[in-house]
């Protein structure tokens, strides 16, 4: 089973559509949407849930105000500004609490208590492509790299349940925590960017991480003809890094119709594009 993830330094590279298209035209494989902070695979994939997961992750002061005697000892150690009181009461502001926990130590009656948050969801579907594992993180909510891992341990698990040859994993964009949670113990990671200062500083950035776990990277350069001489910069760069470009991907009003239709490009369109996107596919499968 080989594990295939799609990642960008940057968002709005065009990670998604490839990722989709990859899904299409793969045989015998299951998908992940492992950019739980603004996953949007399912746009394209149309899964049907079959199960759902309540997801929780870090956790929130609670005071126990029958044990309470309003000592005032976990207003003082806050360093967060999340406790205030009064003469009558204390109160826990659970949007300003880090859940650092200190003040449910220092609490001489244990009045305090830390409670998990409920932070998201995780799904199971079918799609006409196969099995699709994503999820939903929640608004300003915590632990999107362990909310990754998750994800992952289910379509891993899934592939080798069903004896899946591929695992296609939609990565998350730049550098953090989801990011190398979703790389780490893949086999490819295949590097979308564009042709821009800002996409050929943020592709050099996370191919440095993709070398630093040792995972064979390859990159794509999408929108290739809107400057060509930071395609070129690119390639370069590429030839630098010992890194293959997988494919050069031009513009196209296709990929923005096919987007509104709810269809992966490869599917909408027999033009170039769906041309280099099977190229990239070619690569990734050898």
């Amino acid at each position: 089973m080989k594990q295939i993830v799609i990642i960008s330094g940057k968002g709005g590279t065009g990670k998604t559509v490839i990722t989709a298209s990859l899904a299409s035209l793969a045989k015998n494989k299951v998908m992940a949407d492992c950019d739980v902070d603004a996953a949007d695979l399912h746009l394209l994939l149309a899964p049907k849930i079959i199960e759902k997961h309540e997801f929780r992750g870090g956790k929130t002061a609670v005071i126990d105000y029958e044990k309470c005697n309003r000592c005032g000892k976990c207003t003082e150690v806050c360093r967060f500004s999340a406790i205030s009181s009064d003469t009558q009461s204390v109160f826990i502001d659970s949007i300003s609490c880090e859940g650092c926990a200190v003040c449910s130590h220092v609490c001489p009656e244990g009045a305090i208590k830390m409670v998990e948050n409920l932070s998201g969801e995780w799904f199971v579907s079918e799609t006409k492509y196969g099995p699709f594992v994503h999820a939903k993180l929640g608004i300003a909510e915590e632990n999107s790299g362990k909310l990754v891992s998750l994800v992952r341990q289910n379509a891993k698990r899934i592939a080798e349940e069903k004896k899946k040859d591929y695992v296609i994993i939609d990565g998350p964009p730049g550098i953090g925590c989801p990011v190398i949670s979703s790389i780490t113990g893949t086999d490819i990671a295949l590097i979308v960017t564009e042709p821009t200062l800002s996409g050929i500083h943020d592709m050099e950035r996370v191919s440095d991480v993709t070398k630093h776990f040792g995972i064979l990277t390859k990159v794509v350069i999408n929108k290739c003809d809107i400057n060509l001489k930071n395609t070129q910069n690119i390639k370069k760069i590429c030839r630098e890094k010992n890194i293959e470009v997988a494919a050069e991907l031009p513009f196209s009003e296709e990929v923005s119709r096919s987007i509104v239709k709810g269809i992966p490009i490869v599917e909408f369109s027999s033009g170039k594009i769906t041309a280099e996107i099977k190229k990239i596919w070619k690569a990734c499968s050898e």
